[in-house]
Formats: C-alpha cells, sequence, structure tokens
C-alpha cells in the first residue's frame, strides 16, 4: 500500500491519491461537457438568428459598448493567467503564493462584473433594453422627422447630437434616420433590433452568473488554503476549480466577438 493512502486528503471511497484526482478531473470535465452543450445551443441559436437578419444584428451591435467589453476582456484573461499561477503554487505548497493568486484572480473577476453592472447601468440609461422602453424611445425619435425630408431629418438628428443633453439617444436616431423615407439605406427592423438585444442580455446575464459562480468557488478555495487543508498533494482541488474558471473566460472570448465586434465597422448616419 503507498503512502499516498495514508494522507489526510484522501477520501475514504479511494484507494490513494491518484484515483482520487482522476476521479476529480472526470467529474469537472464531466460537468464543463453540459455547460458546453448549453451555451452551445445559445450560441447556435443567436448564430441562426445572426445569419437571418444581418444588417438588423450589425447595427444593434454597432450600439454597445465596446470599450466596456474590452477593458472586461483584459480582466479575464489576465486571471486565467493568475489562476494558472495559483495550480503552480498549490503544487510547490506555497500557501502564501497561493492565497496572493486566488485573491487575484477572485478582485478580477469582481472586477468584471462591476464594470459589467456599470454597462448595463448605461444600457439602461440609453433606454436600450428590449421591451417598453426601447419602443418608447425609438417612437419619440420617429416622430419629429416624420414630415421632414430625409436631409433635414439629418441636420435635425446632427444638431441634437450636439446638445450636452440629446433629445434621442445615439442608437433611437440612428435607426430613425434610416427608416425615414428618402433614406438610402435598407430598412431595419426595430422588432429584429430587439431580438438581438434579447440574445445579448441572456447570454451575458447566464455569463455573469457564471461569473459569480466561479468568484465564490474562488473564495472557497481562498478559506481553505488559508486554513491549510490544500496540501501539495492535494492541488488538484484548485486544478478543478481552475478548468472551470477557464471556461468562463473561453466563453467570453466567444462572446466578446459575436455581440460586440459584429458591428464596430458599422458607420453610423
Amino acid at each position: 500500500m503507498s503512502a499516498s493512502t495514508h494522507s489526510p486528503v484522501l477520501k475514504h471511497h479511494f484507494d490513494d491519491l491518484g484515483q482520487q484526482h482522476a476521479s476529480e478531473r472526470l467529474g469537472i470535465w464531466m460537468f464543463l461537457a453540459t455547460e458546453v452543450l448549453f451555451f452551445g445551443g445559445i450560441f447556435g441559436a443567436y448564430t441562426v438568428y445572426r445569419l437571418w437578419y444581418p444588417s438588423e444584428f450589425v447595427l444593434a451591435s454597432s450600439h454597445l459598448a465596446w470599450k466596456f467589453a474590452t477593458i472586461n476582456t483584459v480582466f479575464l484573461i489576465t486571471s486565467s493567467l493568475t489562476i494558472t499561477l495559483g495550480i503552480r503554487a498549490a503544487k510547490l505548497g506555497d500557501r502564501s503564493a497561493l492565497l496572493r493568486y486566488l485573491l487575484i484572480t477572485a478582485a478580477l473577476g469582481t472586477a468584471f462584473m462591476v464594470v459589467k453592472g456599470f454597462e448595463y447601468k448605461a444600457d439602461l440609461h440609453e433606454r436600450y433594453v428590449p421591451g417598453p422602453m426601447f419602443q418608447a424611445e425609438y417612437a419619440e425619435a420617429v416622430k419629429p422627422i416624420a414630415t421632414m425630408t430625409h436631409a433635414q431629418a439629418e441636420a435635425y438628428f446632427a444638431a441634437d447630437a450636439t446638445k450636452s443633453h440629446p433629445d434621442h439617444e445615439p442608437w433611437a436616431r440612428d435607426l430613425a434616420l434610416r427608416n425615414h423615407e428618402g433614406s438610402t439605406a435598407a430598412p431595419a427592423d426595430p422588432g429584429k433590433i430587439q431580438l438581438f438585444l434579447c440574445f445579448y442580455y441572456i447570454m451575458t446575464g447566464i455569463h455573469g452568473i457564471h461569473i459569480i459562480v466561479g468568484i465564490g468557488c474562488i473564495l472557497w478555495l481562498v478559506w481553505e488554503a488559508w486554513r491549510g487543508t490544500i496540501p501539495p498533494e492535494n492541488y488538484s482541488t484548485v486544478e478543478v476549480v481552475s478548468l472551470y474558471w477557464h471556461l468562463v473566460d473561453a466563453i467570453w472570448l466567444f462572446l466578446m466577438p459575436l455581440l460586440y465586434l459584429a458591428g464596430i465597422g458599422y458607420g453610423h448616419h
């Protein structure tokens, strides 16, 4: 019988630590497979509608706060590095380094959610939310230009955009101009714009929930490391959590281009 069987971290239903670690990895990979299937369905639905309504999805994407998303991308990529360094610290039995890297990872995840909160707040302020708020803002933008020529409508919105407190939000001006009689651009269906926004809030919202769960798991690791219950032979505890965190990061690397970069080159009126 190997010495590892006497380790205090060995669960009674495993023969040795090797079997325990293999079971932990198998369990997390099975769980991650279900997560991939879950997000794969959402990504698949988004792709179908993106192909059906390309112009509306590009227009809708062009009004998202890609700068916020870029900052958050940096946060998550960096967090993948820090949690990987945490695994190395756990293997070496360096508890102080493990605590440091875990806390940095949790801080980066928290920073991601704070920035996302500011982004949601800005979207809400601009009424860029599917439903009555969107419809009311769009109707307010259409009303004053209904009897104008297209040139007059462009001049009206150009003057509105220069105000310190514009009467109409940028996305509403853009959409109203695009659908105005005399516009050379193909009309955009407001309903399909709202469909994109539904995908945006659902996909980023579900991802945000996963980030919060990941932060909770990392803080649990901090507690366990502080108690000294993650010895070098049990580094796989950190590795299992890191695999979940890496998946959450990878999902964001798909969300970023699909949602934010699809319309980054769109020329607003």
